[in-house]
């Protein structure tokens, strides 16, 4: 993730939240180091976000209190749906996109009162789901073709084929079909103009290109 969009994420990470979440918390969810939070953190400071550090049990980063929210307004059995079905996409990898999907769920939990968020989380820790999940992608697959599909980007790949043998495509996505177990992404071939089908979970390396590539 860039750093851009990391400190966007952050920022919405931070106002989802009524209570402090630690570094090592942060840092753990996207992926970075520590010193790269509190760079990350410092930065938002500076650009006027009213972020406090609390020390003590139940602490850590959290906004302002008197920070103002977004003017959205859901009851906490609409705000359980909504994280539930992304908590549910997400689990059974439905979609294969879990960062921006938490990143939704960060935006409904910010729009409710301290009260709805304590109803929100028992309403969704009752909800079990049971399916067949998908095969497993890498996080850092997973992230380039995000950002492929959704910026219209050449996405360069290392694919695997069924006997084993790899080989690099560089390609651009038409659209994507989610079968129970798999992802399937319908592509053109860049090098040949041909039109491919490849399996997201073979596809082993990634890289979200310019949009231009040379």
């Amino acid at each position: 993730m860039r750093k851009k969009s990391r400190l966007f994420a952050l920022a919405e990470a931070l106002r989802a939240r009524r209570t402090g979440v630690t570094a090592a918390e942060l840092a753990s969810r996207f992926g970075v180091t520590l010193r790269t939070i509190y760079r990350d953190l410092a930065a938002l400071q500076d650009a006027g976000m009213p972020i406090r550090a609390d020390r003590g049990r139940g602490g850590g980063y959290a906004l302002d209190k008197n920070y103002q929210l977004p003017p959205i307004n859901f009851t906490a059995r609409e705000a359980a749906l909504l994280v539930a079905l992304t908590r549910m996409a997400s689990e059974q990898r439905l979609i294969p996109f879990p960062s921006a999907i938490e990143r939704a769920a960060d935006k409904v939990r910010a729009a409710l009162s301290t009260s709805a968020q304590r109803e929100l989380l028992q309403l969704v820790g009752e909800l079990q789901f049971v399916g067949v999940p998908a095969f497993p992608v890498a996080a850092s697959v997973r992230d380039e073709v995000e950002t492929a599909w959704f910026e219209g980007r050449p996405l360069r790949i290392v694919y695997a084929k069924a006997g084993g043998h790899v080989s690099p495509r560089l390609v651009r996505i038409r659209n994507l079909v989610f079968e129970r177990s798999q992802t399937l992404l319908n592509c053109v071939d860049l090098e040949t103009g041909n039109d491919r089908q490849f399996r997201l979970d073979r596809i082993k390396q990634a890289t979200a290109m310019d949009v231009n590539p040379s």
